[in-house]
């Protein structure tokens, strides 16, 4: 069963950072900034980011990918001390977070199509199945008639968006493609390993408990 040493990076970098998140959350629900207005603002700079890297401008869009990632922590922080807290921001919040996903992959696939390297268009989208099915065997598995909280992963949300600004921001100094055809095939293996390592866990899980 889940414990602590099997828990992902993404969910205890969130409970290390949850008491400075929650300061600047109070401060914000206080201002009467709604968490879904963050969320939505996240989305839109990672749309921004996608359309530089599509057309080349890696560090450009680097930046502000790497500024819209304290927003996706941030709403969270706003819904709990507004204390909305509600089902419907989770789920705009997990569905932005796939589009967020669906964009960059884009961009990656696109600039690559642009200059006819056909290969990292199929290594993009092979990275881009990988990331939703992480997210989706979490789902699924935390659904009531499955209820196995799948706590495991190499390449969680945050590993992925490491690697994707570390890639980006490198391409974009050093003015190459190298770093993307290299953090590609890290997503494109990492991701697809990860989705199959928490098949197993939920295999496992049921296996365990008579199923």
């Amino acid at each position: 069963m889940p414990d602590d040493k099997l828990r992902t990076l993404t969910d205890k970098s969130r409970q290390r950072l949850r008491m400075p998140l929650d300061r600047i959350g109070l401060w914000l629900a206080r201002s009467g900034v709604h968490p879904d207005s963050i969320t939505v603002l996240g989305l839109l700079l990672v749309g921004l980011a996608a359309v530089y890297i599509g057309t080349g401008d890696f560090l450009s869009g680097g930046v502000l990918l790497l500024l819209s990632l304290p927003l996706d922590a941030l709403d969270g922080a706003v819904a709990r001390a507004a204390q909305r807290q509600g089902s419907f921001g989770m789920v705009l919040d997990s569905t932005l977070d796939r589009y967020a996903d669906g964009f960059i992959f884009a961009a990656f696939g696109y600039h690559f199509a642009r200059h006819g390297r056909l290969e990292m268009l199929l290594l993009a989208l092979f990275a881009l199945i990988g990331s939703y099915l992480v997210s989706y065997v979490r789902a699924r598995a935390d659904d009531s008639k499955v209820a196995v909280s799948v706590t495991v992963g190499w390449f969680s949300r945050l590993e992925r968006v490491a690697v994707i600004l570390v890639m980006t921001l490198a391409a974009g100094i050093l003015q190459s493609a190298q770093p993307l055809e290299i953090g590609l095939v890290i997503l494109a293996v990492g991701a697809n390993l990860t989705a199959l390592q928490r098949l197993r866990y939920v295999y496992s899980a049921l296996k365990n408990r008579g199923e």
